[in-house]
């Protein structure tokens, strides 16, 4: 997966818990929101970098630097079931007009870390995607719900309607 030639946008959250995960989807079936096939991941490749390099890791709240005098990518294998992903944001399926609830999960869950009680989330990363509303031009107040974990909404691209 490589980026594009325009500006990357995004957020970088640390979870402690667990690990984000695609959500069940429960009655919304094998074909909504995200799909495990649209996710990227990088393709295998390696530098033969000779130049100053730093890596910066986050530990217990605390930040340790190590310099290296070549790149760290000079490597040509890989092992394991962690690294990172892009997944493209327009791909996401969004269905139903939200009247004054809606189906679990989130029919707008991208990813979930779940939690050890079941029905609860340590985090759901959500969008508000562009969808036809049959509602439109209605008064829509925000639909009831209630979770105990804090909510954080930041605005990526486009106007948040609700």
């Amino acid at each position: 997966a490589a980026l594009g030639d325009g500006p990357t946008r995004g957020y970088a959250l640390e979870v402690y818990d667990d690990h984000f995960r695609l959500p069940d989807l429960g009655p919304i079936g094998a074909n909504g929101l995200a799909n495990a096939r649209h996710f990227e991941a990088p393709t295998a490749a390696f530098e033969d970098v000779d130049a100053p390099f730093e890596v910066v890791q986050k530990f217990c709240d605390s930040l340790f630097s190590l310099r290296y005098d070549h790149s760290v990518f000079d490597v040509v294998g890989w092992h394991g079931t962690y690294y990172p992903y892009r997944y493209d944001l327009s791909r996401f399926n969004a269905y139903n007009t939200v009247t004054f609830d809606h189906s679990n999960p989130s029919i707008f869950t991208v990813l979930t870390v779940p939690s050890a009680s079941p029905g609860t989330a340590v985090c759901d990363f959500v969008i508000f995607p562009w969808r036809w509303i049959p509602a439109e031009h209605t008064f829509r107040p925000p639909f009831f719900h209630r979770n105990t974990m804090s909510e954080f909404m930041g605005l990526v691209r486009g106007a948040y309607e609700a």
